[in-house]
């Protein structure tokens, strides 16, 4: 699972990276203190912009349609623990790890119910138990006043059977919360409110467009009021902190058909933007639909039987990139080391760093769990495709190593068997296959290093001793059987090759 997670990082990197940004040009113009858009879209040249620019320049502008159109908005949906350590990230940049273990951590302590889960549906049979949930909440007495003694309204996209198998979506327990700590308190408030949202009605809004037009240039502004609020006034105050994105969020004035008068054009030139690098929160979404950027709910569900690891262990993949060095983090960004780079790069089995064919997998394992599909035909599959990979790993010749980061916090960590040969390592690429094969970074040494972690290193890697010459051993001095580019040297418990440090692996003990 490793592997096709550190995969998806390092191509959105490497697009990054290659990324060139080239520029465009937006026409719009600002009629009573509202901005339209010219219908035209993106120019790719400036040249073609201020040819337009110079045509609505001189002309008045004038309103041609103006039309609304209501809607509703559904609460948003209950948490599976994915959904919850993505909206930890965004809200108080929680890691997945730390996340998993406060919500851990609330369910011990039995205010919130089981936290491995990856449905957003509750079972039928909860439905009964709400209302004393509810009426648990007192900190939330003043929203779940409104619902109290009235009949809870019971959503399809809430309550349903066939979406919840051995746990249901993550809620309060209705116990009251004591001896919380912030951390905690946070994430609590986050479960009680998604809770209490999906009793109440649908937030109604609607949606206005206004078309407008400079000598037969076509103009376009949209805006949208809230009508009633609904569920929105759980989650009131965080959305007037939040600031609001794009422009369909803003209240327009009155216009008529038929209006027209001055206005204002301007040409603005933009650049393109590079992808941004994953986030905690997205890459959990990627590693969730297999890599594909998916923001319906409905449409995710459909992709999470394919999604890369399980809940409960996408955490722990994300935190081993971390212990071994294929990542790190800038703010709250997720960037591949050079060593993660280049062991991404020296696969060359795409099978093997493939976040849909993981995903694959893990669908067949569900079928096979719900005995819709025959595990020893997945078992043939496997090995017919692990044999076709070890036949071509071992077909392939090249020389390849990948750089080893230092660990520049060793100095507070315990020593442990760490090494390989040298400042580069060789690493087949059949051991990308099993993650727990990948090379692990070479840590550095304290000065006071013990007899024993001597010992260690001293098999690892052979260090040349200053009387070599004074042996008499035959082996020492001789060509590398190994590499053929070094010669044999004698360390404290074996021979090895003088080429250790640019990655020969020759050892003969004593």
């Amino acid at each position: 699972m490793q592997t096709p997670t550190l995969a998806l990082i390092v191509k959105r990197q490497q697009e990054i990276e290659n990324f060139k940004p080239e520029p465009y040009w937006e026409l719009k113009t600002v009629y009573r203190e509202t901005t339209f858009n010219s219908t035209k879209g993106k120019f790719s040249s400036k040249e073609e912009g201020e040819k337009f620019l110079e045509t609505v320049r001189n002309s008045d502008f004038t309103v041609t349609d103006v039309s609304a159109k209501k809607g509703t908005e559904a609460p948003p949906r209950l948490f599976d623990l994915t959904s919850l350590q993505v909206e930890c990230n965004k809200k108080f940049s929680y890691s997945a790890d730390m996340t998993l273990q406060l919500i851990q951590s609330l369910y011990e302590k039995k205010v919130a119910t089981y936290p491995r889960v990856d449905t957003t549906f509750l079972s039928d049979d909860i439905y009964p138990k709400c209302p004393n949930i509810l009426a648990g909440l007192k900190d939330y007495a003043g929203f779940t006043a409104p619902l109290a003694g009235k009949k809870l309204l019971k959503s399809k996209k809430v309550f349903d059977n066939s979406k919840v198998t051995d746990h249901h979506a993550i809620i309060p327990t209705g116990v009251q919360p004591q001896g919380l700590t912030d951390m905690e308190k946070r994430v609590f408030d986050l479960i009680a409110r998604r809770f209490i949202a999906v009793f109440y009605p649908d937030c109604k809004f609607s949606t206005t467009t206004v078309l407008g037009e400079v000598d037969k240039v076509e103009f376009k502004a949209t805006g949208k009021q809230i009508l009633e609020p609904g569920w929105r006034v759980i989650f009131a105050k965080e959305q007037q902190e939040e600031p609001k994105e794009g422009e369909e969020e803003r209240v327009l004035p009155l216009f008529t058909v038929g209006e027209s008068g001055p206005h204002t054009p301007d040409l603005t030139e933009k650049w393109t933007q590079p992808p941004k690098p994953y986030t905690e929160a997205t890459l959990l979404r990627a590693m969730e639909t297999a890599g594909k950027l998916v923001d319906n709910d409905e449409l995710r569900d459909a992709l999470k039987e394919n999604g890369i690891g399980r809940p409960s262990t996408r955490a722990a993949i994300i935190e081993t990139l971390f212990k071994r060095h294929y990542i790190r983090k800038e703010r709250k960004n997720l960037i591949a080391t050079p060593t993660g780079v280049e062991l991404i790069q020296l696969i060359h089995e795409e099978l093997l760093k493939s976040a849909e064919l993981t995903g694959i997998w893990e669908k067949k394992l569900r079928e096979i769990e719900r005995r819709s599909y025959d595990a020893a035909t997945f078992l043939a599959e496997l090995k017919q495709m692990v044999t076709e990979i070890v036949y071509s790993v071992l077909r392939d010749n090249t020389n390849r190593r990948v750089t080893i980061m230092p660990d520049e916090s060793s100095d507070k960590g315990t020593a442990k068997a760490k090494a390989k040969k040298g400042s580069t390592s060789r690493v087949k690429a059949s051991d990308a296959e099993n993650d727990t094969a990948l090379a692990k970074p070479k840590r550095t040494r304290k000065a006071n290093t013990t007899t024993k972690e001597q010992t260690t290193a001293a098999q690892t890697q052979p260090v040349p001793t200053t009387t070599q010459a004074a042996t008499g051993d035959e082996l020492i001095g001789t060509p590398c059987p190994l590499c053929g580019k070094g010669h044999i040297i004698k360390g404290k418990t074996s021979y090895g090759c003088s080429e250790w440090k640019n990655g020969c692996t020759f050892r003969k003990p004593f």
